[in-house]
């Protein structure tokens, strides 16, 4: 599902969406982008967006618990179902200042988007579109305005990480199964 809000981009990320106002005391559940709820815990407050781009106050999160998959989050500021309900598809928003700091060999999603993503042989493959989690693992989308590829986001296939550029070493026919090259091996005709 594709969302599409107007938002700083050089200080926030999008992380997620507002879905239904939860109970009568003004809770609302969150559509984590990531599908890993439980991760929205470690921040202390978060911006939402409308549809227009227009930005709420930082949001202090006052009480948080995950259920069937999503983030069920008590904002300081909303008081009632009412004013929960108003929130409804709105954008969820983190300040990139308050990201926690990570290891020197992990990066962010937002860090690599829009990177050029040459493979270890020097086959520029185009530009890193963006990142999805399909229930497995994470996987990103690579393209030009010829082809799309999908390539599993893990630690053996990037091979090279800087501000300019993103070295991959896919496994053998990877690439080819996203053109529907792939050989398979067998001569007979289908």
């Amino acid at each position: 599902m594709q969302y599409q809000y107007s938002y700083p981009e050089d200080r926030y990320i999008l992380i997620g969406t507002v879905g239904k106002a939860q109970g009568l005391r003004g809770e609302v559940n969150i559509h984590p982008l990531s599908d890993q709820p439980e991760n929205l815990e470690a921040y202390d407050a978060l911006v939402l967006v409308d549809k227009r781009g227009k930005l709420s106050p930082k949001l202090a999160i006052i009480k948080f618990r995950v259920h069937k998959g999503k983030a069920i989050i008590l904002f300081d500021r909303v008081t009632d179902r009412t004013h929960a309900e108003q929130l409804a598809g709105m954008g969820v928003l983190l300040a990139k200042e308050d990201l926690p700091e990570l290891a020197e060999d992990e990066f962010y999603w937002h860090q690599i988007t829009g990177l050029p993503v040459k493979t270890v042989d020097g086959r520029l493959l185009g530009t890193m579109i963006s990142v999805f989690f399909n229930g497995a693992q994470d996987i990103m989308v690579i393209g030009d305005d010829d082809q799309e590829y999908l390539v599993p986001l893990t630690r053996g296939i990037i091979v090279e990480q800087s501000e300019t550029l993103l070295v991959i070493d896919p496994p053998e026919g990877l690439l080819e199964i996203n053109t529907g090259e792939e050989d398979t091996g067998n001569d007979y005709p289908a």
